[in-house]
């Protein structure tokens, strides 16, 4: 079998070239990732500034009307293997639509205004607003207009290709509230399934993919305002009937998604408590979403390694499946990160952080993103400081992980947040495009094009993306190498067949990283991301006989060698 740990020093040489590696994180030490992990829990008004100013709503006995339009765009385009898997292995530069499906009050606090008990949490506005018609009014005025199809526009026009799309389990409708402290107000969300799958093909115009990610469990995973709840407690670990639910979320989810074209994966849960139980249900959770359809069996699924990358980089390295480990980074929390001036913060990031991404990378062949990350400083902070920092954890997230995204897209109060609102942020304290590739503004060249459409039509003939039984130059000198050696001695004909093999592995494997750095280009001049797992995936897809087992570690460092290749092919044509 592919030995991913074997080859991780070739991955780690990729690094430093800006295009492939690594997985994810963001602090200098294990007991600086220890002392953050109670704050990091925080996503409240206290300790996330809040800049909006709202009006008040000065009477909340007469419940909101909305008059909603028809909802579009209902109906997935027809599943394409090959489009989806450009999507789901290529390297992400993403943002979150925080607050749109899940609400946090820090966020959008004109929907708490009205709502119930504490105001803090997803719940109270369920239960506010005078009642379901009210909530339901509320909230789908806000889901048709906080986020549009322009957005998506935009977002692909600076070089955004993915988005992170937090939802609750509330958030499938009615039925799935039942038996939950959301059942009470479970009309209220009737509507919201049919707008999650309008995100989705608003995004798929775009070429922009879509992490669903549950961040709101039955039960909840942490306690927090921003699992849904604002009673504070944590169920989903020691009540195995919230956990059931749970799991009936996420394989209906898999059921819906799987074959979606632009879905590149689901997250299991957003920043759990690191319990005992958190990997057992992992486990529980993974196993019933692959048994859901052979599809699923190779579906990407990710999980958040509730602060500790360690312990989750060690998880992820022993499976062979595509799972990804999501870790969040910030900087704002701890007594010792507001002692940090922007320029300490900027020079860990770029030293001892960039250095533990890179080891952990390293060891989980490269299956980790940065899916939570802003620009936030505690105050005093110059705009170049912050610039400065805000590019150091991109640049450093790019490098050594398969994806990043931004917190949050759009907040109450942007305008004067670059902080945490990305759209604030950009070309400010952010560049002002992403594209994968530099200068090419996302517009694939026409020799690249060419390349990638005579690969497709090869891949008609053989079944395959690279066309393993193809008579290639590595094939026809394995036969001739074969002929030679049924003259030779047979310990040297021994000999001789495990170098010719090896041979023949590394340069199948090299043709191959060069097209298919080739092929994820002609897609919107995207880059392969998931690189350890595209490579392991690939082989198990090859014609029997065409890589020996043995000889596998062989093909990696040649797919390696032709996909920086490749990718500088791309890049000199774009530029």
């Amino acid at each position: 079998m592919f030995n991913l740990g074997r080859i991780a020093a070739l991955f780690h040489a990729l690094a430093v070239a800006h295009t492939l590696i690594t997985p994810i994180t963001a602090f200098p030490t294990d007991q600086v990732i220890s002392a953050r992990t109670a704050a990091l829990f925080q996503r409240s008004p206290e300790s996330r500034s809040d800049n909006s100013i709202l009006v008040a709503r000065t009477d909340c006995s007469s419940p909101p009307t909305y008059n909603a339009p028809a909802i579009t765009d209902q109906d997935f385009p027809a599943y394409d293997a090959t489009q989806a898997n450009f999507y789901r292995y290529r390297q992400q530069q993403a943002v979150n639509l925080g607050s749109w499906f899940v609400h946090e009050k820090w966020m959008t606090a004109s929907l708490f205004q009205c709502a119930s008990g504490k105001k803090a949490a997803e719940i109270d506005i369920a239960n506010g607003w005078g009642g379901v018609s009210g909530a339901r009014a509320i909230l789908e005025q806000h889901w048709d207009t906080f986020i549009t199809e322009d957005d998506f526009k935009y977002l692909a026009s600076i070089g955004i290709n993915t988005v992170r799309l937090p939802i609750g389990y509330w958030s499938l409708g009615p039925d799935y509230t039942k038996g939950t402290p959301f059942e009470a107000a479970g009309a209220v969300y009737q509507n919201s399934w049919p707008r999650i799958v309008r995100t989705i093909n608003q995004a798929n115009k775009y070429n922009i993919g879509v992490l669903v990610d549950l961040h709101g469990a039955v039960g909840s995973q942490n306690g927090q305002d921003h699992s849904g709840i604002s009673d504070g407690k944590v169920n989903l670990f020691t009540n195995t009937g919230d956990q059931d639910k749970t799991v009936d979320v996420l394989t209906y989810l898999t059921k819906q998604l799987v074959n979606v074209n632009n879905v590149v994966g689901i997250e299991i849960l957003n920043e759990p408590k690191n319990v005992a139980g958190l990997i057992p249900f992992y486990d529980k959770a993974i196993n019933a979403m692959r048994g859901v359809s052979d599809a699923a069996r190779s579906f990407p699924l990710y999980v958040h390694d509730g602060f500790d990358l360690t312990k989750f980089s060690s998880y992820i390295a022993g499976r062979q499946d595509f799972v990804v480990q999501d870790h969040h980074s910030y900087f704002v929390y701890t007594a010792s990160d507001k002692a940090k001036s922007a320029s300490q913060h900027t020079a860990d990031i770029k030293g001892s952080i960039k250095s533990q991404l890179q080891s952990a990378s390293n060891k989980q062949h490269r299956n980790l993103v940065v899916d939570e990350w802003s620009c936030a400083l505690s105050a005093g902070a110059s705009a170049s400081a912050a610039e400065d920092f805000c590019n150091a954890q991109m640049n450093t997230y790019t490098s050594t992980a398969a994806g990043w995204s931004f917190w949050a897209y759009d907040k109450d109060g942007c305008a004067n947040d670059a902080g945490w609102c990305f759209k604030s942020a950009v070309g400010k304290n952010l560049p002002s495009t992403f594209f994968s590739y530099s200068g090419s503004g996302g517009k694939v060249p026409d020799s690249i094009a060419q390349t990638a459409k005579s690969s497709r039509r090869s891949d008609d003939e053989h079944n395959n993306l690279n066309a393993p039984g193809s008579s290639s130059p590595s094939s026809i000198s394995q036969t001739r190498s074969l002929k030679r050696l049924e003259k030779r001695s047979r310990h040297a004909r021994v000999a001789d067949q495990k170098r010719d093999a090896a041979q023949t592995a590394q340069t199948r494997g090299h043709q191959d990283g060069v097209q298919v750095a080739k092929n994820f280009a002609s897609f919107n001049m995207s880059k392969l991301g998931f690189t350890r797992q595209y490579v392991h995936d690939n082989l198990a897809t090859l014609s029997a006989g065409t890589v020996q087992s043995a000889n596998e570690d062989d093909y990696a460092t040649g797919f390696i060698a032709g996909l920086q290749e490749g990718q500088t092919d791309a890049q000199n044509a774009s530029s």
